[in-house]
């Protein structure tokens, strides 16, 4: 959409400069219904349900009983067409409000939608004109309790939902791993003024204190102050002052005995104190920024005190006056750190703008429980945390004046925590924060640029029967490319950057332009390929001795890595020489050198002899084909042999070449039948895939009836045995 200039014209002819294509803000109005909106003193947030009609790709395996299976396909791959459901947020400014609701009536279809839940001071101001435009009549819901309810809600479900502010660092957001138990934490809500809530539970919370000084104070002192009346031009001059011009600090009330207080000399001692003695006029600059640090230090003073009297260490900012901002995060950080003694945390949310929505929209959902799932953030429909710092990316717009986007799709399945894992929240899956380290993000950054117009080539290749296959793949191309330069300036926009989520990016793109699984018929290929060598790459290893078989089966695992299709360099050689196998990638790594051979063979100590066999083992699968096949499922049948229970984890959905759940059962169940000694052991491990794959939302007749469907009849009882210790073990 484009956007006319501001600050003239008056609100007529702010109407009329945009333009408003649905296919990029309003997404999916034509299934839309529940609609929420929470309106504050500045900006609107809509929030509404929609269903959305996308292509999965399914896999399923051949019935081959009685046929020469040599030249067939080893499963049949179908796309279908699945309904997923999906939230839209879009937040803008109050100027826009009405041309948005016209466009919103002009491209709704029939909504099942008759009320409108509201919240905000905004939602009586514009009570009438709402329904007037829409129909629908306006419910009011407590600002508070909608402030909660979406807090609760973004903290369960979106990881890296919450960071710290760090001044010094490369990265000014610092984002936190998600922990299991939410609860309790204190919100700081500051709008017009301050309003604190402590929150114990999903439905217990209390308001226990506030203030009158707070983001209403900052406009309109600011406003008296320099003649600035927008909000957010105010914070952009506090960005560029010096409050030291303005403020007095300990060093100019005690000179160099300000050290025998103990106390930092470049302390505020008095917020505007040199007005009172300098004989000279202050710029707008420096008195906007004096006069956000004076309200930032007080917010932060108090807001530490109520958690240090309610035993709290995690306090989540929000309202209208973080907005983003450095500098208002960077000063109250500093005053939690500094009245708490580094005790207490001071920590923000990327979507904190959004919380009343959220939570408006929750209270008109209640019949649909949306609680009882989880839900993920769509990076290809969300614009991202945006730096509101002039000097970052001119191409992004300021939060202000700009149509923020956020959404969010049904996961198929409820996610939880590993329940192997030790400790929930310390674990951290990813081996390189690319956010943090600039090296490594550049690295990455480029590798999928380079790797792009490959992957776009792939989709438009893998729907030949599709006029528009070609087109697609172009917008597929164009809108990952954006995002890949998004990142390069702003890496913190979808939380932490790592590979895991740059490759999350991708697919939500490719899904986006219904391309659910480029690389299906590529795997199906090399799956097959490598099932034809894998009795003779175990009937190879089971002829060495103990030693010599472990260092084998390191070297299938490594050699069987390379065949990843998301390395540029690995994809022209598998596309240019087909011929190229599990032999060759083996014989390319005796160009190792000594020193990482004796590396590998004294790192390996899983397997050794001595000592009783390790209980369980859980890998982490990655690709297609010869990695697991010829290098995952030999290690995993030694492991196997020797008592130890295997579990092994695939993929959800797809991501290039690498395996997915679906289809490593369809492999297992396979090599289970061309190794019948180890048939019981493998299909057993097979189920544990399974099992630990659904385990939150299965039940005891869904397994059964997977049982009966999937597997012979001598393992079922077994299967649900092994099920039943699981599901205990689980739940305890």
């Amino acid at each position: 959409h484009t956007r006319g200039g501001r600050g003239s014209g008056g609100h007529g002819s702010l109407d009329k400069s945009i333009t408003l294509p649905p296919d990029e803000i309003f997404r999916n109005l034509e299934n839309a219904k529940r609609f929420a909106i929470d309106i504050g003193g500045s900006l609107t947030k809509l929030a509404y349900y929609s269903t959305v009609q996308h292509k999965v790709a399914r896999v399923r395996s051949f019935d081959h009983s009685g046929k020469d299976i040599e030249n067939e396909p080893l499963y049949e791959i179908s796309v279908q067409e699945e309904i997923t459901a999906r939230l839209h947020f879009i937040k803008f400014e109050n100027n826009y409000i009405e041309t948005c609701l016209d466009f919103i009536k002009d491209h709704l279809v029939n909504t099942e939608t008759q009320v409108i839940k509201a919240t905000g001071g905004g939602a009586y101001k514009f009570k009438d004109l709402i329904e007037k435009k829409l129909g629908l009549k306006v419910d009011k819901e407590d600002v508070m309790t909608c402030l909660i309810k979406g807090c609760n809600f973004l903290l369960r479900n979106i990881p890296h939902e919450v960071f710290a502010y760090q001044k010094d660092s490369d990265t000014e957001f610092r984002f936190q791993t998600n922990h299991p138990n939410i609860f309790p934490y204190l919100l700081v809500n500051i709008g017009s003024g301050v309003s604190i809530v402590k929150v114990e539970s999903e439905d217990k919370f209390e308001w226990i204190g506030g203030s009158s000084i707070g983001g209403g104070t900052f406009w309109g002192l600011g406003a008296l102050l320099t003649k600035t009346k927008k909000f957010d031009e105010l914070l952009q001059l506090a960005s560029k002052g010096q409050h030291t011009n303005v403020d007095m600090l300990v060093k100019d009330v005690y000179g160099g005995a300000c050290q025998t207080l103990g106390l930092s000399g470049n302390l505020i001692a008095s917020s505007f104190g040199k007005s009172t003695t300098a004989d000279k006029e202050f710029s707008k600059e420096d008195m906007a920024k004096s006069l956000l640090h004076m309200i930032s230090n007080d917010i932060g003073q108090l807001a530490c005190l109520y958690a240090k009297l309610h035993n709290l260490d995690k306090i989540y900012f929000g309202g209208f006056f973080i907005r983003g901002h450095p500098v208002t995060m960077r000063t109250i950080t500093f005053s939690i750190n500094f009245f708490s003694k580094g005790e207490v945390q001071a920590l923000f949310l990327r979507h904190e703008g959004y919380l009343g929505a959220i939570g408006a929209f929750l209270k008109g959902a209640e019949q649909d429980n949306p609680n009882q799932y989880s839900w993920g953030e769509n990076y290809a429909g969300s614009s991202g945390l945006m730096s509101t710092s002039p000097d970052v990316y001119p191409m992004q717009r300021t939060r202000s004046g700009t149509f923020d986007m956020f959404e969010m799709d049904r996961l198929e399945r409820p996610l939880v925590n590993l329940p192997l894992l030790k400790d929930p929240s310390t674990y951290i899956p990813d081996t390189v924060d690319l956010t943090d380290d600039a090296m490594a993000r550049k690295y990455w950054l480029t590798c999928f640029e380079e790797a792009l117009d490959g992957v776009a080539k792939r989709a438009a290749a893998s729907q030949p029967d599709s006029v528009d296959a070609p087109e697609r793949a172009e917008k597929f191309r164009q809108k990952y490319w954006n995002k890949l330069q998004t990142l390069r300036q702003q890496p913190f926009a979808y939380g932490t950057l790592t590979v895991r989520s740059l490759l999350d990016t991708r697919e939500h793109c490719l899904n986006e332009f219904n391309f659910p699984d480029p690389y299906s018929k590529v795997k199906q290929k090399e799956n097959g390929i490598a099932l034809k060598c894998f009795q003779s790459v175990i009937e190879s290893l089971d002829s060495l001795g103990w030693e010599e078989r472990q260092f084998a089966l390191v070297k299938g695992l490594l050699a069987g890595n390379v065949f990843d299709w998301g390395a540029k360099a690995v994809s022209d050689v598998l596309e240019c020489e087909p011929q190229f196998g599990f032999e060759e990638a083996k014989s390319k790594l005796q160009g190792i050198g000594g020193r990482s051979v004796v590396l590998v063979r004294s790192g390996y100590c899983i397997n050794k002899r001595e000592g009783p066999p390790h209980k369980c083992a859980l890998i982490f699968a990655d690709n297609s084909g010869i990695d697991i096949i010829l290098g995952v499922f030999p290690f995993v049948r030694e492991l196997l042999s020797r008592g130890t229970e295997v579990i092994l984890a695939c993929n959800s959905g797809p991501a290039l070449n690498d395996v997915t759940y679906s289809e490593s059962l369809i492999v297992a169940e396979r090599i289970a039948a061309m190794d019948p000694e180890e048939a019981s052991s493998s299909l057993h491990m097979e189920f544990l895939i399974c099992v630990y794959y659904c385990l939150k939302s299965a039940t005891r007749s869904k397994v059964q009836r997977m049982i009966h469907f999937n597997y012979d009849k001598k393992y079922r009882k077994q299967f649900l045995i092994i099920f039943n210790s699981i599901r205990i073990s689980f739940l305890s």
